[in-house]
């Protein structure tokens, strides 16, 4: 059960920043909430105040960078819709929330979630999925750096994230459990690389997917690359197909091509560098 939230009055000045009241438009279960110029917290507290009330829609229209959208949200069957660019930490702690964006997002979307789904349809920043635990977040476009970091799994907790485009350097680093998959499809900058440096680097857990090549200079030293079987495409099919039915886009197309698999070779990639005692 979602607590309504305790929030400064819902207009003023904090911290030398003049923000408006948020408008909020009520039709049944279906609420609609014009961000222009509102501060974050007032924007969250009008979200939480609304899921409380039994909203099972919400739709933020004119967000610029205001974070934490969604963050500590433990329900399911609501969904967040957001236009705009969602600030730093969409979705955090989330357990069972859907959201989509019809834009980018900043740093950190996804950061430590347990459930739910994450829906960019454009391009997201650095270290989405950080700590991620389960659930799912389906970029369109590019990522940035360190993107998947410290992702984990416990049982049937499985995270999969799905970049469209291109990535930046560390994507997979320290990764510890879930899977991580790179189109390279939908890309800014044809000329670059897949991926950036230090792919996978400390990676102990999990697996990654990337479709094109990639090279042994652009990975870790911890994981080893192979073409994936027959076997593993079973694995990644139903990934691809929820993927491709979320961003209007043909499975088949992305599958048509072959898949490079980068696994850990170690569970304890470091432990040379510990005395035992």
């Amino acid at each position: 059960m979602i607590k309504p939230a305790s929030i400064a009055p819902p207009a003023g000045v904090i911290e030398g920043y003049r923000y408006m009241a948020p408008v909020v438009e009520r039709d049944g279960e279906i609420v609609r909430i014009d961000a222009q110029g509102v501060y974050f917290q007032q924007l969250n507290g009008a979200v939480r105040d609304e899921i409380a009330a039994g909203a099972k829609l919400i739709k933020i229209a004119n967000v610029n960078g205001q974070r934490y959208i969604g963050t500590g949200l433990g329900v399911s069957g609501v969904k967040i819709e957001i236009e705009g660019t969602a600030g730093n930490d969409l979705a955090m702690l989330t357990d069972g929330i859907e959201i989509e964006v019809f834009g980018n997002a900043q740093d950190g979307a996804g950061n430590t979630m347990s459930n739910g789904r994450i829906v960019v349809r454009g391009d997201a920043g650095d270290v989405l999925g950080y700590g991620m635990r389960g659930g799912c977040v389906y970029v369109k476009g590019d990522v940035g750096y360190r993107v998947g970091i410290h992702m984990k799994a416990y049982e049937k907790l499985v995270p999969v994230l799905v970049c469209g485009g291109k990535a930046l350097d560390f994507f997979g680093e320290y990764m510890a459990g879930g899977m991580l998959v790179l189109l390279g499809m939908n890309t800014r900058d044809e000329r670059q690389p897949i991926a950036g440096g230090f792919l996978g680097a400390g990676m102990h857990g999990g697996v990654i997917y990337v479709r094109g090549t990639v090279e042994p200079w652009q990975c870790g030293a911890e994981v080893g690359i192979t073409t994936a079987s027959e076997k593993h495409m079973t694995e990644l099919r139903p990934v691809i197909e929820d993927y491709a039915a979320a961003m209007g886009m043909d499975a088949e197309h992305i599958l048509s091509q072959p898949f490079k698999r980068i696994a850990p070779i170690s569970h304890r990639p470091y432990a040379k560098l510990y005395a035992l005692m």
